[in-house]
Formats: structure tokens, C-alpha cells, sequence
């Protein structure tokens, strides 16, 4: 531990030491802007709330591919893999994806559950992203349903000032030491192209299309052409093979007072699947060979938008976003001959997954001509359409379809009281054909201390609807009888916080930002799975459990011409009551810290070094151990633990030809990651064994190469 943290400062140290005395500060530079949270398009040292901005610019230093290797970066959140369904959720707060409100353009995202929440992040790539905006806490009168411990608002580029643009990449990276760049048959290959072209002053296009073909980790596997005949379980991967395209196509309008822009996003998916066991078939005449069940899961999305901005009169502000989107997931079976690694047979197609939304929703403003006092009204629809089949094992042997409805007004005021403070009150009503009504409130208080500091109180509430699997399960057989229950509520919770900044420069020209904040969010009624009969043994849900974190962080921002550091440090406690029916566990805090670390330093030559890391500490939680040989048993809850771990990342860019060309180098994952100790769920994420969980594939190199017409 004490040798990862001196290789940081150290190489921290580097990057400082080699800066130089050049000072850019002469140079125009446009100020951040955020939509997140907002009447319209703000400042960010303006904004009602606490936004976390990460840019283009800092999304290409990192040579990320995805959004979720993005926000893995940050504190307080965490990307947790799914084994099951392959799918890499946000983690805010220490509550998992079904908590937080994934946003492309102020719309939420589609996914297997619904609209907003789940959504997998690696679906999600970052080429053609103009900047992501985190805001923590409740955010249910701006956001609605599901937005408990927070929302990503994911802005995507549309505006091209020259007549032609074109950017092309590609990017070639190890997983692990496995790669090869002829037969493409290990590690990981990135291609990308954009074109943009502007019509006239008013109209512009463009398109965009990305492929990530990643060819899988084998970890402490050997891969699918691996054969044993005493089925030494070894065959297959541990980060599963997954072959990704993602298509953007926008077409924009903007004219006086008006703005529009229409939006069609395509994204197909291909995950294999290796059975790790293998079964011999007898080919007659004596001969025989041996073969694995083997499995495809594909995954097509259709996101289509329609956003417009324009003004209803000489004064009031509409803008309006209208959405279609659908997500269906199939898989294929077949049978694989490994010996003669060749296919036996193949099943037709079946589809296991499948969502259907239309959304709109719109904010009128600037009702009053005052600087001191406006409002805002805003509705929000959201009609989802959900199949989950059969095969998925968890609907008891029936297809199951249905459709939620819901509609909500909301209302929120912003009141300059003076040049100091501002005040902003909201509150919202939910209707749903499925629920009951849902209310929701919010009051943000700025206050200005001074031209370089800042003090923004903020509280929130929201409520998460439960999952299809929690209204609907039904799983009986020898082993499990856990059944859904129609009649569950929504979860309800709320959060409040205190954020502090403060800006300076020295009298060198340096730029310095100070950061504090406090979070407390707590969430009640949380659904979980409840013992509800010892003898047959059988589980089914219920609103029972009750949820609280605490949150305290610092960081600090520094900025002299082409040096830019930022740190931060966090310390989160989370207390949960969890219970079987039978007994309770303690409500005690369990703290655990985190810290991060980003540098960047251009030479005059204009190479650029940036280095990314991240600690996050040891986690203790409660989980309950039961008794497998006796169900009379009650069981007990004991403390069980995630293991802490270091990420740092380095990379080297350096452009060519007045900028057009660039090429990257680096390292992912410096301190070679693999698993975490997890004692709270054994096995979680991919096909960790008992005990652990699988977090990242290891130590990594990279190339990237990036062509700007």
C-alpha cells in the first residue's frame, strides 16, 4: 500500500516540478456551462446546484472508450458488473443502479427495466460526448421517478462551426497481455468516424458510428477452444467476449429565437457466452466427441428524439423533448464441438427482453419580466411497455407483458432575494395507472459570501418504483420458491447537503479552487426479499428495509497555463436495517474513505501528460448467513466486507501536423486489479469465485490514433 502511494506522488511530483512559467491566461476562454437542474442553459458558478462537469476534453485524456470507465474515475460512484446480464450499473452513494437517473440530452435511457434507471453504461460510448454533468441526491421534482441517489445527464455534441468536419480514431489495447492485431482474436480494437457538415447559418448534420470489439478476459479460465475430458470447469472467460456498434445521426435547426434538433441513436450488441462444462456425444461407429452448450446474447436499441427550444410570445421560454426509444435482448443457443472447434448445431433466436417507451416531456419559463423572481411548469410523461419472458426463469413458466402509465406536473421558482441570495422551492405530483399518486419537494438556497466563494444549501426528495422482478417473480422449484408481489409501494427517501467553493489567484497567476460538501440521504421502505414461511422454505417482497449514508468530501483544483491538478477525499458512512421477517441487523454506520487524483501538464511542444487515480477504502456491511441444512434455522447477520483497491491510469498524447494528427499512449490499470475481497455477495460481477468479485482485467496497454480533418 505504502509503495502505490509513494508511485503517485511521485509521479505527481514529476508533472509539477516540470512546470513551466508559460501563462495562458490571456487567452478567451468560454466559461462552463450546465443544463442539469436548470431553468435554461447556466453558468456553472451560477448554477442552483452542486454539478459535477466532466469534459471532452478530459474524457479523450483519459482514452476511455465508455461512459462507465469514465465515471469509475469519480468518487462515490462505483461501476458494478452484473454476471447475469452482463450489464455495468452506477453505484451513487453506495446504492445501486435502480437508485440513479441516466440521462442522454435531459431524456432518460431505456433499459431492460424501464426508463432511467439500470442502464448499462458500457452501451454508452464517449466519442461524440460534449461533456457529462453529475449531480448527487435526490433530484425527484426535476427528475421524477428512480433519480433517489442521484443523475447523469449525458450531452452529446451537436453544434460544427466550420462548413466540414471529420474526425477518425483508432484505438488498439491489450486486455491484460492477451492481444493480437492480425486475427483480432485477443484484446480489444476501437474504430471510430464522425462527419459534420453545416448547410447554411441555420441548418447542420452529422453522423457519427463507433465499433468496440473487446475479445474477452480469461482471467483464471482458458477460453473456448480450451478441452478437458475430466470437465475441469476451465474452458471459457471470465469478462465475457462483447462486440459493440454504436450510429448517431442528428439533424439541427436554429433561427432567431428557435432551435431544434432531431436525434436517431442505433446501438447492436453481441455477448458470447462459453459453457465452462463440456458433454461427450457419441457419433456411432465407436467414435464420440465431446461438446459445450454454448450461448449468444444480442441486445438492439432504437433511441429517436425531438427536442425543440423557442419562445411562446415576446417572453415565456418552452422547451419540449418528445422520444421514442425500444430495447429488445435475444439469445441464440448452440452446440459447440470443441474438440474439432467447429459448430454442431444452432436454435433459433429467442427473444427474452423487450421495452417499448414513448416519453415527452416539457418546461415552460420566464413568465415574469423580473431579475429578482420567475418560475418554472413543467410535465413529464412516460408510457413503458414491458416483455419479459419465460426463459428468463423468473416469471414461473409465463410470458410475462405489461404497461405502466405515469404523468407528472412539476413547479419550481427561483428568487434572486438580492445580489447575495437565491432561493429556489419545487415540488411535484406523479400520477401512474399502476401506483399510487407520488409527491415529491425541493429547496435549493445560493448564497454569494463574496466574489470568490459560494454556499449552496440543497434538499431534495424522490421514490424509486419497484422492478418488474419484484412485482412479478415467480421462481419455484427445489430450491427456490420466491414470488413477487403486485402490491408493493414505492420506495420514498429524501437527501439533503451543503456544498462550499471558493475560488482565488495568486498573485503567479496561480488558479486555485477549494471544494467542500456534506451529504445525508436517507431511504425508507426499501424492497427487499422476506422469509415469509421456514417450512416449506419460501421468499417473497416487501417494503421493509430502511437505508442512510453520510457523506463528507474536500477537493482542491489548481490551474497555471498547461497545468491542471485536481484532487479530492471523501469519507461515507452507510447504516442499513435489514431484515428476514424474523430477525434485524444493527443499524450502525460503517465508514469507509476514497480519494482521487488528476493531473495533466502540456510541454511547449504541446505533448501532453495526464495521470488518473483513484483509491477506495475497505467497505463493511451486514449480510445475512443462513442455514442451508436447516430452514427452521433464523439465521444471523454477521459483517461481511469489500476489499479496498487502487486504480492509476497514464497516458501520453502528442499531436502532428498543426493538431490534425494525434497519438496516444498509456497504461490502464498501473497496479494490475483483477478481483476484490466481497464477503457481502460472494461471486458477484462476471464469474469471480466464492468470496470475490471481479472488478477490472487487469494491467492494460493502449495505442490510439486520432485524425481531425
Amino acid at each position: 500500500m505504502k509503495k502505490k502511494v509513494l508511485s503517485v506522488l511521485l509521479l505527481s511530483t514529476i508533472i509539477w516540478i516540470n512546470a513551466q512559467e508559460k501563462d495562458s491566461l490571456d487567452q478567451k476562454k468560454i466559461e462552463e456551462v450546465v443544463i442539469t437542474g436548470q431553468f435554461t442553459q447556466q453558468s456553472i458558478n451560477k448554477s442552483i446546484y452542486r454539478v459535477e462537469v466532466i469534459d471532452a476534453q478530459q474524457i479523450k485524456n483519459m482514452a476511455v472508450t465508455n461512459v462507465a470507465e469514465v465515471l469509475n474515475q469519480n468518487l462515490n460512484i462505483l461501476i458494478e458488473p452484473n454476471k447475469g446480464s452482463g450489464d455495468s450499473n452506477a453505484s451513487i452513494m453506495g446504492l445501486s443502479g435502480e437508485y440513479t437517473k441516466i440521462l442522454i440530452d435531459n431524456i432518460p435511457v431505456v433499459s431492460d427495466q424501464g426508463m432511467g434507471n439500470l442502464v448499462d453504461l458500457t452501451k454508452i460510448n464517449v466519442n461524440n460526448i460534449e461533456r457529462i454533468e453529475v449531480v448527487k441526491g435526490a433530484m425527484g421534482v426535476e427528475y421524477g421517478n428512480n433519480a433517489l441517489a442521484g443523475v447523469i445527464n449525458i450531452i452529446t455534441k451537436k453544434n460544427y462551426r466550420k462548413k466540414f468536419t471529420a474526425q477518425a480514431s483508432v484505438q488498439e489495447e491489450t486486455v491484460n497481455k492477451d492481444y493480437d492485431w492480425f486475427k483480432k482474436g485477443n484484446g480489444r480494437h476501437i474504430q471510430f468516424l464522425n462527419l459534420g457538415y453545416r448547410i447554411n447559418d441555420h441548418w447542420s448534420v452529422s453522423a457519427d458510428i463507433n465499433h468496440n470489439d473487446f475479445q474477452g478476459y480469461k482471467g483464471r479460465l482458458q477460453g473456448y477452444k480450451h478441452f478437458s475430458e475430466n470437465n475441469d470447469g476451465l474452458r471459457g472467460y471470465d469478462w465475457q467476449p462483447k462486440d459493440q456498434l454504436t450510429t448517431n445521426g442528428i439533424i439541427r435547426y436554429s433561427k432567431n429565437n428557435t432551435s431544434f434538433f432531431y436525434k436517431a441513436n442505433f446501438l447492436t450488441e453481441k455477448v458470447n457466452y462459453y459453457n465452462p462444462l463440456v458433454e461427450e456425444l457419441y457419433l456411432g461407429g465407436g467414435n464420440r466427441t465431446y461438446i459445450a452448450n454454448d450461448r449468444d446474447y444480442s441486445t438492439k436499441r432504437w433511441i429517436h428524439q425531438f427536442n425543440i427550444q423557442t419562445k411562446l410570445g415576446q417572453r415565456i421560454n418552452y422547451s419540449g423533448d418528445f422520444s421514442y426509444q425500444t430495447q429488445e435482448r435475444k439469445y441464440e443457443d448452440y452446440q459447440y464441438d470443441v474438440p474439432n472447434r467447429q459448430e454442431v448445431s444452432r436454435a433459433a433466436e429467442q427473444l427474452y427482453y423487450k421495452s417499448d417507451v414513448l416519453y415527452s416531456r416539457g418546461m415552460f419559463s420566464n413568465f415574469l419580466n423580473s431579475d429578482k423572481i420567475n418560475f418554472q411548469i413543467g410535465y413529464e410523461l412516460d408510457r413503458t411497455k414491458g416483455f419479459a419472458s419465460s426463459r428468463t426463469g423468473l416469471f414461473g413458466g409465463n410470458d410475462l407483458e405489461r404497461s405502466i402509465f405515469s404523468y407528472a406536473n412539476f413547479l419550481s421558482a427561483e428568487w434572486n432575494v438580492t445580489d447575495w441570495l437565491s432561493f429556489r422551492p419545487g415540488v411535484r405530483m406523479a400520477l401512474s395507472d399502476k401506483f399510487d399518486s407520488q409527491y415529491n419537494y425541493s429547496t435549493t438556497t445560493r448564497f454569494k459570501i463574496s466574489q470568490k466563494s459560494d454556499l449552496r444549501l440543497v434538499f431534495g426528495t424522490a421514490n424509486r418504483f419497484p422492478a418488474y422482478e419484484e412485482l412479478y417473480a415467480y421462481m419455484v422449484d427445489n430450491n427456490h420458491d420466491i414470488q413477487g408481489n403486485e402490491n408493493l409501494k414505492p420506495e420514498t427517501g429524501y437527501s439533503t447537503g451543503v456544498f462550499w467553493d471558493y475560488n482565488t489567484t495568486s498573485s503567479g497567476s496561480w488558479k486555485f479552487n477549494f471544494s467542500f460538501s456534506g451529504m445525508y440521504l436517507d431511504v425508507n421502505d426499501r424492497i427487499e426479499s422476506v422469509i415469509i414461511s421456514n417450512s416449506p422454505l419460501k421468499f417473497t417482497y416487501l417494503n421493509v428495509d430502511n437505508y442512510k449514508s453520510i457523506l463528507f468530501g474536500g477537493g482542491l483544483n489548481i490551474r497555471k497555463g498547461d497545468l491542471a491538478v485536481n484532487a479530492g477525499v471523501s469519507v461515507m458512512g452507510i447504516s442499513q436495517v435489514l431484515n428476514t421477517g424474523n430477525i434485524y441487523s444493527p443499524d450502525d454506520f460503517n465508514y469507509y474513505a476514497e480519494a482521487n487524483l488528476a493531473a495533466n501538464y502540456t510541454l511547449p511542444s504541446k505533448t501532453l501528460f495526464a495521470l488518473y487515480y483513484k483509491y477506495t477504502g475497505k467497505q463493511k456491511r451486514y449480510t445475512h448467513r443462513s442455514n442451508a441444512q436447516d430452514p427452521m434455522d433464523r439465521g444471523e447477520y454477521v459483517l461481511g466486507e469489500i476489499g479496498d483497491f487502487n486504480m492509476l491510469n497514464f497516458t501520453v498524447s502528442q499531436p502532428f501536423f498543426n493538431n490534425h494528427l494525434e497519438l496516444s499512449l498509456g497504461i490502464k490499470n498501473i497496479f494490475d486489479v483483477t478481483t476484490v475481497k466481497n464477503t457481502i455477495v460472494a461471486g458477484d460481477g462476471h464469474n469471480a469465485a466464492a468470496g470475490e468479485q471481479n472488478l477490472f482485467y487487469g494491467r492494460s496497454y493502449f495505442a490510439r490514433l486520432n485524425y481531425n480533418f
